[in-house]
């Protein structure tokens, strides 16, 4: 009896054993269970060209074209027609007549998707961050993940410059000031507060920065690490103020002829993004939010439907210019383009004509980076508004951008003691690295 006793409290000894390593295995980061089934996919881009299209960009009137729709008859479908493009069965719509030549350097992700959110604040953080809000973590923006991780490609520059309004989405969260972002408004002025006003000589500069070294004292001293960024951040503008990095912003040296090509504000915007990279700078956002031709800019409800081919035409011509000026100057395949919004649109047409929200199958777009372009992955279905086959999530779609760039998107951050998945477990489009 007490043998069988004693076989038994070793059974279940080891029962209990077998089940604490079988939890810990679940409990593991998929980053460690994924390095030793699956290589870690990395490409050998340097920089990415983040293009932002504020109010959701419809894929069935852009990138991923379907039957024509009536919104008079309120029949569902396309409001463009289709054209042809340089591969073989890809079409885009017929006002992105300038990129359709260059899809082979291109790849409309067609089956980007997450929950169906019907708010463009939340929307955009989503697409932003690559999670949703929550009220434990600031979760980074994507700019910060790379900037963090990269940092700028030369010391003369900062990591991440926004063209465009700043916001919280697209800021660094938890990882702190040293991963935000330099912003500017307007392409003609460059960044506020990096231009030295007229009446401050350079002797007067410098007992300014002799000042604030002396009551600053050694950063490394600092306790806390927020305070260390935030000095590091001050050195680091004072850096920039300079001339040499404020030439990045002079688009009169660009030969009017180029700057032509590029079209308006938003075009200007894609040239100095191309001007940026040049001064090593790793990651640009250009947000699409200035000069809309239809009143509403991609927000397309009710009567903002009636001049979207305007705006899809401003597109294209900055889009096209950017991707043919980079690969003039052999920048191509190392500056990752990249076309984000916040959420796709129905192929259903609303009382007015316009189109509503749609989350659960959008396209986005990416471009050079050196990845093997197909012109489109993923497939929709007859109305673009499900999913066939090949579908992205967004911590996905993160995970190729940060492949593209070197990152190694299965790792952790960390917010205090707290283990954050860079890309909250996304896996990159392997087709694209084959």
């Amino acid at each position: 009896m007490n043998k069988d006793n004693s076989l038994l409290r070793l059974n279940r000894r080891k029962s209990l054993a077998a089940m604490t390593a079988t939890a810990g295995g679940l409990l593991l980061p998929r980053a460690a269970a994924a390095s030793s089934s699956q290589p870690l996919i990395q490409g050998n881009a340097e920089h990415v060209i983040s293009i932002w299209l504020g109010g959701g960009m419809g894929q069935i009137d852009t990138f991923d074209p379907k039957r024509r729709g009536d919104p008079v008859a309120k029949k569902a479908g396309s409001y463009y027609s289709a054209i042809d493009t340089a591969v073989p069965e890809v079409q885009v719509c017929e006002h992105l007549k300038q990129l359709a030549p260059l899809m082979d350097r291109v790849t409309a992700v067609r089956t980007v998707n997450h929950e169906v959110i019907d708010e463009h604040a939340a929307a955009t953080n989503r697409m932003h961050t690559g999670r949703a809000v929550t009220g434990t973590v600031l979760y980074p923006s994507l700019g910060s993940i790379v900037a963090n991780q990269r940092g700028a490609a030369d010391d003369g520059a900062p990591p991440y410059v926004l063209i465009g309004y700043p916001n919280v989405t697209r800021g660094p969260g938890f990882l702190g000031a040293n991963s935000g972002y330099l912003y500017l408004t307007d392409t003609s002025q460059g960044p506020a507060g990096l231009s030295r006003p007229a009446d401050i000589t350079e002797q007067r500069q410098s007992r300014r920065e002799q000042f604030l070294a002396n009551i600053g004292g050694d950063v490394n001293t600092l306790a806390d690490s927020r305070l260390r960024d935030y000095e590091n951040v001050i050195q680091q503008s004072l850096k920039l103020s300079g001339p040499d990095f404020n030439r990045a912003f002079q688009l009169s040296q660009e030969p009017d002829a180029l700057r032509n090509r590029y079209g308006g504000e938003f075009g200007q915007r894609c040239l100095l993004s191309r001007r940026l990279v040049e001064r090593g700078v790793r990651f640009i956002e250009v947000s699409h939010n200035l000069n809309f031709l239809n009143g509403a800019g991609w927000d397309v409800h009710y009567e903002g439907i009636i001049n979207q081919h305007e705006l899809i035409r401003e597109l294209d011509t900055a889009v096209s210019a950017l991707i043919v000026d980079l690969e003039e100057k052999r920048l191509l395949d190392k500056t990752l383009i990249v076309i984000t919004t916040e959420f796709g649109r129905p192929p259903e047409f609303d009382s007015a004509g316009g189109r509503g929200h749609q989350g659960r199958a959008f396209s986005c777009v990416l471009a050079g980076g050196g990845l093997k372009h197909c012109g489109a992955y993923g497939e929709t279905d007859e109305l673009a508004k499900h999913i066939v086959s090949d579908p992205v999530s967004v911590p996905d779609f993160f995970a190729t951008i940060c492949a593209a760039v070197g990152i190694d998107y299965g790792k952790y951050l960390y917010d205090g003691d707290r283990p954050v998945p860079v890309t909250d477990n996304g896996n990159p489009i392997a087709k694209l690295f084959a």
